[in-house]
């Protein structure tokens, strides 16, 4: 039987690298203008779904939205508001979608904090995304624009 080796299989027995000593922690640059934590290079947690230290790549839709419920282990739920427009009244009316999000042990989150969520493969039945981003509850983002309800 073979196994296929990965970052965290050692290849050897006795050579075991433990994260975080001697600069030897593997961590990289997703890319797409997202600075990689300072948690994520100085830290020691090891999660194999984490986008900075782990396995993962970023890859198509970068979403925002309002974490709604952190309840669950390295899993949060991520609200995200937009309109609908009837098209026989004229008018718009609001819906929104709930999003389960990965978060990484490098970002504290809270409820209601603002969230910056890319689509990455599928980690389990329901969780296709990762948080890049928080911005914590009381500042603002950068940019004017949609606010929520």
């Amino acid at each position: 039987m073979t196994v296929a080796m990965g970052k965290f299989q050692s290849k050897k027995p006795g050579q075991k690298k433990a994260p975080g000593k001697a600069g030897q922690r593997y961590w990289k640059n997703v890319g797409l203008g997202f600075k990689t934590p300072k948690e994520a290079i100085e830290g020691t947690y090891i999660d194999k779904k984490c986008p900075f230290t782990g396995d993962i790549s970023i890859r198509g839709r970068i979403l925002s939205g309002i974490v709604k419920s952190t309840k669950m282990n390295k899993t949060i739920i991520v609200r995200r508001n937009y309109v609908h427009y009837i098209k026989k009244y004229a008018r718009y009316e609001k819906r929104h979608s709930n999003l389960a999000v990965h978060v990484s042990p490098c970002f504290r989150v809270n409820e209601g904090d603002i969230v910056i969520v890319g689509q990455c493969r599928p980690l389990s039945k329901t969780v296709r995304f990762n948080v890049l981003r928080v911005i914590p509850k009381g500042q603002k983002a950068g940019k004017k624009g949609f606010s929520a309800f």
